[in-house]
Parts: structure tokens; C-alpha cells; sequence
């Protein structure tokens, strides 16, 4: 179902310019898109060399916010791919005054396209639509095809980081990791029943605070790429 625009969108959006980057290709065939190299110069944009950490899907900006002034050592790009959303989060940045994090609309097929291989030190994959579906498993996040995305961005020992409520979307992505080389660590079938949920790197999103509410497991892993 298309999410209805929000009102005055096209004002919000001007007013949080220096927080977003929107992308469009004109190629709307990503496989053809990305091989006409556009990359983002992100050490003139944050004016620093500090690490990149991506989040992709990064909603409402909660953890994308948080995370980034929880850690003013690294750099941090959010991508989104709906305008209603991503200003929220864009908005949030601004009311907190976080310099470290800039947003970017964008489906996350095309980041090949804008940013450099061997670039990022790590991606946080936050309660991403699970598209339940089987037709649609191309979709997910981890499918084959993002991870092998996800493959050339990454350093070398750099990590994912995945949380999701959705069991059949956890097992799916335990599938995928393991099938396209990835090493697994820190599993959680409950995170909140871990150590992990006191910790400063335990924030907790907007979609997990509903489901928290209803007694729901939350499910989390760590990835990294096997030497």
C-alpha cells in the first residue's frame, strides 16, 4: 500500500537541505544504474576522514540519531528510500544538532552507484520490511543479492549488525549469511534476554518499542565477511 505524502512535504524537505542527500538515477535499471560511477565525496561533506558506518532503511532516524551521538568518532549514512520518512528523521537530526550523520534517499540497490568500494566499517540493518512473501525474498535486505552488495562496501573485518522481530525473516537471513560466506556471531533469538540490553549499543528503534510492548522477541545478529 503507498503511504499517503505528508502535508507541506516539498517545505520540510527544503528545510532540512543541509542534512539530505536525494539521489536519482535516470537509468531506473539499477544493473545498468551502478555501472555509471557517481561517488559521494563524504570526507568534503562531514570535513573529516573519520570511519563511515552505513544504516540502511534507517526509518524515523531514532537509532541513526542516537548512535551517532553516542559516537563522535565515526561518520554516519542513513539511506531511505520514502520522502515521508526520511524527513522525519532528517528533522530529528537538526532538533539534536548531530553534525555526524547525513541522510541520503535512495534505494539501497543503487549505493554501488555513490559510494566507494572498500569504504564502509560497518552496516546496521535495523527491523527492515521482512516482505514475507516468498515472490518477494529478492527484496529482503539480506537476500544474495544485498549481501554481495554489502561485500564490496564493506572493509575488510568490518561487520553487520542485524536486528528484526520477524522469526521467518531471522531464519531466512541465517540462511543467506552463512550461504554467501559470512561468519556469524552474538546470535540472540531474544536480545532483551542477553547481556547486550544494557548495553550503550542496545538502542532501541521505533518499531521496536511497539513490539517490545507486546512481549515479542527481538532477533539479533552479527556478520562479518570470513578471511
Amino acid at each position: 500500500m503507498r503511504m499517503r505524502k505528508k502535508k507541506h512535504l516539498e517545505e520540510r524537505i527544503s528545510g532540512v537541505g543541509d542534512n539530505l542527500l536525494v539521489l536519482e538515477s535516470e537509468d531506473r535499471n539499477f544493473n545498468t544504474a551502478i555501472q555509471k560511477k557517481e561517488y559521494i565525496d563524504f570526507e568534503k561533506i562531514f570535513g573529516n576522514k573519520k570511519p563511515l558506518y552505513l544504516e540502511i532503511g534507517c526509518g524515523k532516524g531514532r537509532f541513526a540519531v542516537t548512535y551517532a551521538k553516542n559516537h563522535p568518532d565515526i561518520n554516519l549514512i542513513a539511506v531511505e528510500k520514502e520522502s515521508n520518512v526520511i524527513v522525519t528523521a532528517c528533522e530529528l537530526a537538526k532538533k539534536e544538532n548531530v553534525k555526524n550523520v547525513v541522510f541520503i534517499k535512495v534505494s539501497a540497490e543503487y549505493l554501488p552507484k555513490y559510494l566507494m568500494p572498500d569504504s564502509i566499517s560497518g552496516i546496521f540493518l535495523n527491523h527492515s520490511c521482512p516482505f514475507p512473501k516468498k515472490k518477494y525474498a529478492s527484496h529482503r535486505l539480506t537476500s544474495e543479492n544485498f549481501l554481495n552488495i554489502y561485500k564490496v562496501l564493506l572493509k575488510n573485518g568490518a561487520e553487520i549488525h542485524q536486528k528484526t522481530d520477524n522469526m521467518h525473516f531471522f531464519e531466512f537471513s541465517l540462511e543467506e549469511f552463512s550461504r554467501c560466506g559470512f561468519a556469524l556471531k552474538n546470535v540472540s533469538l531474544d536480545v532483551h534476554k542477553t547481556d547486550f540490553e544494557e548495553s550503550d549499543e542496545n538502542i532501541i528503534t521505533e518499531y521496536e518499542s511497539r513490539f517490545m510492548s507486546l512481549g515479542q522477541p527481538i532477533y539479533r545478529l552479527e556478520a562479518y565477511i570470513k578471511e
